[in-house]
């Protein structure tokens, strides 16, 4: 059975835009852990890194920048994170709007970052 996510990957080409989006917009933390490896840590999860054209293996079948779709639960309110994507330049697509989370109701706002993959940023309503 599974008990949680432990970490996932994404492709990127840029890794200082990427770096700067997750960690100065989203308040993630970089590590780089080997040579040549570099992940993004919150919470008790990480998202590991790699470069288009110099994936690691083994990898998915369609390592491609740009793919993902993520659901990230912020800490906080969702209006200074609004605040900040706003602030920083970033487009917000859609919200605040309701959607269901793992756990119940949340209300998002959709952003995209560097790699144009489609992030979900939420709190679950009380």
């Amino acid at each position: 059975m599974i008990k949680n996510l432990d970490h996932f990957v994404l492709t990127v080409v840029d890794l200082e835009r990427t770096k700067a989006f997750y960690c100065e917009i989203l308040g993630m933390t970089f590590e780089e852990f080997a040579k040549d490896r570099q992940a993004l840590k919150f919470g008790s999860s990480k998202i590991n890194l790699h470069v288009a054209g110099r994936e690691l293996s083994p990898r998915a079948h369609l390592a491609k920048p740009g793919t993902a779709d993520l659901c990230f639960i912020i800490e906080g309110e969702l209006e200074e994170m609004q605040s900040r994507l706003l602030a920083a330049g970033i487009d917000i697509l859609e919200g605040p709007v309701k959607r269901t989370g793992a756990r119940g109701t949340i209300t998002s706002l959709y952003v995209r970052d560097p790699d144009l993959n489609l992030i979900e940023l939420s709190v679950y309503d009380s």
